[in-house]
Parts: C-alpha cells; sequence; structure tokens
C-alpha cells in the first residue's frame, strides 16, 4: 500500500513540476505527514490528509499530497472519468453505511488546500489557500512559534527525539523533534526548533502531524504555484481577515455540499448548530 502510495505521490510531483516554472529550490530531503484535524468539535469524525514537507538549503514547501493527486488526476478526460467512477461508488458506500468520515476520506477530492512556503522571501512565509472561488495570498512570520524545550524523549520513525511546547494563536502545541536532523523545520507554519519536527499536536489532538516517512532526494525542484489546480490566480490578503473569511464560509459549508453532492451531512437535524474551531484562533483579534 505504502508502495503504490509514495509512487503515486511522485507521478503526481511530475506532473506539478511540469506544469510549472517558478523554481524557489531544489530540495534534498522531504518528509511525508499524516495530518488529522477535527474542524467540527460537535463532531466525532477525523479528516486525514498526507502533507508533504519538501526541504531545501534556503526554503521549503508544505503541502497536501492528495489535493495535487486530484489536481492531476484531473487534467484529462480520463483522469476526470476515474475521478467520477470513484466518487459514485464512494457516494453508494455512504448511502448504505452513512459513514461521512469514510465518504469524505474515501474518494480523490482536494483536502487541505493550504500550501506554507517557508523563508520564501527571506525571513518571512508565504501561504496560499483558497475557499471555493476565492484563492488568496498572504505572508506571515517565519518560525513565530516561543518554544520551550522539555526533558523529556521518545522515539518518533526510527528517530529519538526531544520534546518542546510552545502556546501559539491560541492552542497549546506539543512538538517532538530530532536533532539528529539537523534541519529546523516542520509541518505546517511550526519549525524554529534544533531539528526536524517529526511529530506535533495540540492539546486535546484536535489537530495532529505525525511523520509517517523520511527520505533523501536529489534535487527535486520547489515549485511556487502561481495559480491554484483550476487554473485560478491567487489574489493577496492578509491573514486575520482570511481566517475570518474561512469561519463564516465554513459555518455555513453544509450548504455548499449539498447543493453539489445531494448529500445532506447534517441529517435529520437541518438546525444543529456546527462549531468549527480553526487551527488559528485569533482571528477574532485586530492585530496579530
Amino acid at each position: 500500500m505504502k508502495t503504490i502510495r509514495y509512487l503515486l505521490l511522485f507521478m503526481a510531483l511530475a506532473v506539478h513540476a511540469s506544469a510549472q516554472k517558478d523554481v524557489l529550490d531544489r530540495a534534498s530531503m522531504k518528509c511525508m505527514y499524516r495530518a488529522t484535524q477535527l474542524k467540527d468539535t460537535l463532531d466525532v469524525a477525523f479528516y486525514e490528509d498526507l502533507l508533504i514537507l519538501q526541504i531545501g538549503p534556503q526554503v521549503s514547501k508544505c503541502f497536501s499530497y492528495y489535493t495535487f493527486q486530484n489536481d492531476s488526476l484531473r487534467q484529462t478526460p480520463e483522469g476526470n472519468r476515474q475521478a467520477s467512477e470513484l466518487f459514485n461508488r464512494a457516494l453508494a458506500d455512504f448511502h448504505k453505511h452513512r459513514d461521512r468520515s469514510r465518504f469524505l476520506n474515501s474518494f480523490p477530492r482536494n483536502r487541505t488546500v493550504t500550501i506554507v512556503y517557508k523563508n520564501h522571501p527571506a525571513g518571512a512565509i508565504t501561504v496560499t489557500d483558497g475557499l471555493r472561488e476565492d484563492q488568496v495570498t498572504y505572508r506571515d512570520t517565519l518560525n513565530a512559534q516561543q518554544w520551550t524545550i522539555v526533558d523529556s524523549t521518545r522515539e518518533v520513525l526510527g528517530y529519538m527525539c526531544q520534546q518542546a511546547m510552545a502556546d501559539f494563536r491560541g492552542r497549546r502545541w506539543t512538538a517532538w523533534f530530532a536533532t539528529d536532523i539537523p534541519v529546523s523545520d516542520g509541518p505546517w507554519k511550526l519549525g524554529g526548533l534544533p531539528g526536524l519536527i517529526l511529530e506535533a499536536y495540540d492539546k486535546g489532538h484536535q489537530y495532529t502531524f505525525t511523520a509517517v516517512g523520511l527520505e533523501r532526494v536529489a534535487d527535486e525542484p520547489i515549485i511556487f504555484n502561481q495559480k491554484d489546480g483550476h487554473n485560478r490566480r491567487f489574489e493577496p490578503t492578509n491573514r486575520l481577515d482570511f481566517l475570518r473569511m474561512e469561519r463564516r464560509f465554513l459555518m455555513d459549508s453544509n450548504s455548499f455540499i449539498q447543493m453539489e453532492t445531494g448529500i445532506d451531512l447534517l441529517g435529520d437535524e437541518p438546525n444543529q448548530v456546527m462549531r468549527y474551531d480553526l487551527l488559528e484562533r485569533d482571528y477574532s483579534m485586530r492585530k496579530q
């Protein structure tokens, strides 16, 4: 299963790289993370993703493998046919089992659309993200977490890791980093420790990142995506404005899903309140 997954990963990256021209750096290492999230605190279904962290001498890029797999698959009529077939199978399974988490994780679709470019430009982060038709980009602070290193160790992916903790934008984060991998980086926006972060989670494990693979690569291009998978350009915004827009969208996301698929994810409770809890909780503040 892992062999097939990584073969598809290489295929998706090859298609992606050939379609883009803006090379920021060349990766010498790549780390794969299993990411889980529970945005809706009234739900019990965790949503999974596979994040890829490309690490170069100057720049790193963190993005969703499944999103790029889906974008690559839909570049051809045959790919669109295959994607539709897999969706119809998943839909039939949903009508039989009524398992929302199983449905959303069982067919090619965009999952995490956030892409994080660390140290681009130098000393900062560039993020691209999107909601439906709104595709945005914004700048963020590099290594914004103020970590406290704790005298505790454990093994992750065969590496002895040390524990660190930080309060970051409304969440208490625990990270496990490997000093044997002297790269001050990690999944998503996390970094700034004296070693690669191989596992991180918030208090309550509502959001988690766990390394499932690490490999050396030879001169793999780190590409800056000027457009999303549907050829739409990213419009500049700021982080807090985007978070507020994301929360407004998520509060009414069921109506969008029902319109596109005919599936009412709220079932027989149309008045149920979906309490979304974003990865970054400081969107109600006026300033960063």
